[in-house]
């Protein structure tokens, strides 16, 4: 059954133009397009691992993103996570820019790396957010892929342990403009373009 999102996130989601992606782009995207539908095709546990530098950015956003846009395509066994080469903290911001998207956003643990409960649904599981190396024992250790969301973490991990296939689908760090007056506005562009992109991977897969 198809999970009810916030109204805020779908309505956003209803928004997003993926006439916007060019078909450069596309061809970045298919291979994470592939990896999903043949593991929907045999049935099996659809794992994403979405990885960064210092897991506090870009990767909090493909992995919530990708998360919510497997629920509202109604594609079951989709379980994402993030991590990072090394764990700092989820960024206040990025968390920032998530909760102004209408998720449900709950600090459960505070200290130098809290850990969050993010909701995109009133009855859905949430995705707990914290900073974590991407071999962390909270992330899975074989038959995932591994999506590398940054061009530091794809340079200088061409292989990643356990990981069936290695995807670099990578964004532009929104930290260059932190303290900055544009930092809230390139925040929400930097979601918004990885909101788009897993909008487009997750409308290409076909139901069994």
């Amino acid at each position: 059954m198809k999970c009810n999102l916030y109204p805020e996130i779908e309505s956003i989601i209803n928004s997003l133009d993926i006439s916007k992606i060019s078909v450069e782009r596309q061809h970045v995207l298919q291979g994470l397009i592939d990896f999903i539908q043949e593991k929907k095709n045999a049935w099996q546990a659809i794992n994403l691992n979405f990885i960064c530098t210092h897991n506090s950015r870009r990767s909090h956003l493909s992995q919530v993103w990708a998360q919510t846009m497997a629920a509202y395509f109604d594609i079951n066994d989709v379980f994402c996570y993030s991590g990072g080469t090394e764990a700092t903290a989820l960024f206040l911001m990025a968390a920032e820019t998530l909760k102004n998207t209408g998720f449900d956003i709950i600090t459960i643990a505070d200290g130098s790396n809290p850990i969050y409960s993010i909701k995109y649904s009133k009855n859905g599981l949430p995705i707990i957010g914290f900073s974590k190396t991407f071999d962390h024992n909270f992330n899975p250790k074989s038959e995932f892929a591994a999506v590398l969301t940054c061009s530091h973490a794809d340079e200088n991990c061409p292989f990643i342990p356990g990981a069936e296939k290695r995807i670099p689908i990578t964004y532009d760090d929104p930290k260059a403009f932190d303290n900055t007056p544009y930092q809230a506005a390139k925040y929400k562009e930097r979601s918004e373009q990885i909101a788009t992109e897993l909008y487009f991977v997750f409308s290409k897969i076909k139901n069994n």
